[in-house]
């Protein structure tokens, strides 16, 4: 599922992708709204499926990240305001994922997880395992 949604820079929100045409568009349904609008090919969209967290070793895949959310939030919504200060924001994602590279990820990051993680729950999107993707991709 995380590869039919997409972020699209300069929109708020996520989108799922509705149809897709051969001239570079795509019809997209925003998240929040439930508004379809034309995404172009000059507009930077980006799967979910294809976004990591970056990690003092590697990098973790924004399916693994979320499905620890949802672990820690036992299914519901963040029980951190994404607009809580940074150190809120750190010392919550921290216990989602505990080797997350402080150098790297900032409290922007952190609160775009929150956000995005609230807005597929609120969606009924709640599958982020790598099976789902395989299976909907055969």
């Amino acid at each position: 599922m995380l590869r039919k949604i997409l972020t699209i820079t300069g929109r708020p929100g996520l989108y799922k992708v509705i149809a897709q045409s051969n001239n570079k568009m795509i019809i997209v349904e925003s998240l929040i709204d439930k508004k379809r609008t034309p995404s172009f090919a000059n507009e930077k969209a980006v799967a979910l499926a294809d976004i990591a967290m970056f990690t003092n070793d590697d990098e973790k895949p924004l399916r693994e990240v979320l499905e620890a959310v949802k672990q820690k939030e036992n299914g519901q919504k963040a029980s951190v305001d994404p607009k809580a200060s940074g150190a809120e924001l750190f010392a919550w994602f921290e216990s989602v994922l505990p080797d997350f590279d402080r150098d790297r990820v900032h409290p922007g990051d952190v609160k775009k997880l929150v956000q995005w993680y609230n807005l597929l729950i609120e969606n009924g999107i709640t599958d982020f395992s790598e099976q789902t993707e395989a299976v909907e991709e055969a």
